[in-house]
């Protein structure tokens, strides 16, 4: 601003100095006489100059002082302006800050309101897990599921009280479990008379005891019923049998997935639902004690280990007691030692025969679970032994141990279907020596001419449906048996051809029996009717209801059919007896009336 007031003062000096010399060097004007006054002298160029210089410092001193003005009113506007700038910054951090801080209060309400709920329902699922515990130490003290014992648990589970009956068409003379290679022949004795009895010795007592240690658990099971048979044992009037081991094992399951168990239970062979672990065990719900013809199974003393790999795969193996089936039949040699009847002194029953076992059972197995059913494959490897005397059983010149290895392997599944209200199943066994794992128990073995072991080979399967409509309701339905096929020599062997079956479609009378070693009075097979079993086939169908099933326990009511065909190979006939065979069929039913403890 100073620069412009300078630039108008110079200027405006110039033109007056311009106009001054040209006024300065026009001519005088000529001189005019005049009457008037004499005139004021002008004043000089100078004084004029002097005059301009006062009045344009003056007006530059307004100027200025204008300019001072403008400039402290400019500074006062900036100074405003940047006040204001100031104040819109602070106003604008305000809100800013002010925003942040409701975006942090809405956040803070809502975790504090997401808190609040989360302590609602905590608080509720605190009283209502408060109150579930409440009624869960009632119960336990009212009515406790399990026995705690020094860390341990104890459970009765599986014990039962039952009342059955069985009637059977043709007599068997046995109890509430049928002797199925003791079905009597069409035309025997026993045939013609039906047989009645009621029984509570199927009643069990369980007890399982688990131990939980911090890297396995340690269980132990015991297993009992009344199906026991003492030398005074009988019907006459009280009753009184004794109490025989179903099982007593114990086994220890590791936190890494093996599982070592060792005792007497069901074999190996013996279908599971859950991997291969012991207790796991699914039977036919037959109310007959033998369960059904086709059925695999023994329940014996063994050494098993398993091991899941991953999920869906379980691998197990096992030594288990092993027992040979004596072979049976008057066309066999003698001059062998298989085993002998039982000493006291050994704790045997003098009246049962046991084989001189060379070595266990040894049976693998590997189960699957693919996400649908339980599907199983097994082996078993078995070893018989006898000890032959060529020239007389009482002459031990020239005797000598025999030895065979035989064995078998076998297979089933099970499904279920409609939402698990159908379940079916399927299992079988196929082999040499191996007649003692079916349920018929048939044979194992039998005789060359020289005495030396040759196993026979058979097998065992059985067909599973049963239907759940209901949580209370079971209705099943089997069918199997179990086959095994000739083995002869001539007339020694098994089934042989050679067998004269001429009188098996003739019932004996008395006196007659005494050909089969009978005193003609007792039930037996016809007379020249002695070779042996083929097969043994049942169809069964029954039910199981729960009349009651809660915390008091349960009460179960059951029935049950059979039909049994024992067939036995054909020989040499007769004109009553072309084909030279014989069979027994048999229709038998089955009652039970259980209470089971919770």
């Amino acid at each position: 601003m100073n620069s412009k007031l300078k630039s108008v003062a110079v200027l405006a000096l110039a033109a007056c100095l311009v106009s001054s010399q040209a006024y300065a060097g026009d001519p005088p004007a000529p001189a005019q006489k005049k009457t008037a006054a004499k005139k004021p002298p002008k004043p000089t160029v100078e004084e004029q100059i002097e005059a301009l210089r006062q009045q344009l410092q003056g007006q530059i001193d307004s100027l200025k002082s204008d300019l001072a003005a403008k400039d402290t009113q400019l500074k006062q506007a900036q100074q405003t302006a940047a006040d204001a700038q100031a104040a819109a910054s602070k106003a604008q951090a305000d809100a800013t800050a002010q925003q942040q801080a409701n975006t942090e209060n809405a956040a803070a309400v809502g975790a504090l309101q997401a808190n609040v709920a989360d302590m609602s329902k905590a608080n509720a699922a605190m009283v209502s897990s408060l109150s579930d515990d409440t009624a869960s130490i009632k119960k336990a003290i009212a009515s406790p599921e399990n026995i705690n014992f020094k860390g341990v648990t104890l459970s009765f589970t599986g014990s039962f009280l039952a009342a059955e009956t069985v009637w059977r068409q043709g007599a068997v003379g046995g109890d509430i479990n049928t002797p199925f290679t003791g079905v009597p022949l069409d035309n025997s004795n026993a045939a013609q008379l039906s047989e009645f009895q009621g029984t509570a010795r199927q009643s069990r007592l369980a007890l399982r005891a688990i131990g939980k240690l911090p890297k396995m658990t340690l269980t132990g099971y015991y297993e009992l019923d009344w199906l026991g048979t003492g030398i005074t044992s009988n019907n006459n009037q009280s009753n009184s049998y004794v109490m025989r081991q179903r099982q007593l094992w114990a086994d220890v399951a590791m936190h890494n997935g093996w599982d070592i168990s060792a005792g007497q239970g069901w074999s190996l062979v013996t279908e599971t639902t859950q991997g291969l672990k012991r207790g796991t065990e699914i039977l036919p719900a037959n109310i007959d004690a033998q369960y059904n013809a086709g059925f695999v199974w023994t329940r014996q003393w063994s050494m098993r280990v398993s091991k899941p790999i991953g999920k869906k795969f379980f691998l197990g193996a096992s030594a288990e007691n092993a027992e040979t089936l004596n072979p049976g039949g008057s066309n066999l040699p003698t001059n062998v030692l298989i085993g002998s009847s039982g000493t006291g002194g050994g704790l045997y029953n003098s009246t049962a025969n046991y084989s001189f076992n060379l070595a266990p059972d040894l049976i693998a197995k590997v189960a699957i679970e693919p996400g649908w059913g339980h599907w199983e494959v097994f082996g078993i490897g078995r070893f018989f032994r006898d000890r032959v005397y060529p020239n007389a059983p009482t002459n031990a010149d020239g005797a000598y141990n025999d030895s065979t290895v035989a064995g078998g392997i076998g297979g089933g599944f099970r499904g279920p279907f409609a939402h698990r209200k159908l379940t079916i199943g399927l299992k079988g066994l196929y082999g040499q020596g191996v007649g003692r794992y079916g349920s018929s128990t048939i044979a194992d073995i039998t005789l060359h001419p020289d005495g030396q072991i040759a196993p026979l080979r058979g097998f065992s399967a059985l067909g599973t449906v049963e239907i759940n409509p209901s949580p209370r309701l079971n209705i099943y339905s089997y069918y199997g048996g179990d086959y095994i096929y000739r083995r002869y020599f001539g007339k020694i062997g098994y089934g042989s051809p050679l067998t004269v079956m001429t009188g098996c479609n003739t019932e004996p009378v008395a006196g007659s029996g005494v050909v089969n070693g009978g005193d003609g009075f007792s039930p037996a097979a016809p007379a020249n009717c002695g070779n042996q079993n083929k097969d043994v086939q049942e169809f069964s169908v029954g039910y199981w209801y729960y009349m009651y099933r809660g915390e008091k326990g349960g009460l179960r009511q059951g029935f049950q059919y059979s039909l049994f065909q024992r067939n036995l190979w054909s020989g040499v006939g007769g004109p009553l007896n072309p084909g030279g065979g014989a069979q027994g069929t048999d229709n038998m039913w089955w009652t039970s009336l259980r209470y089971y403890l919770p």
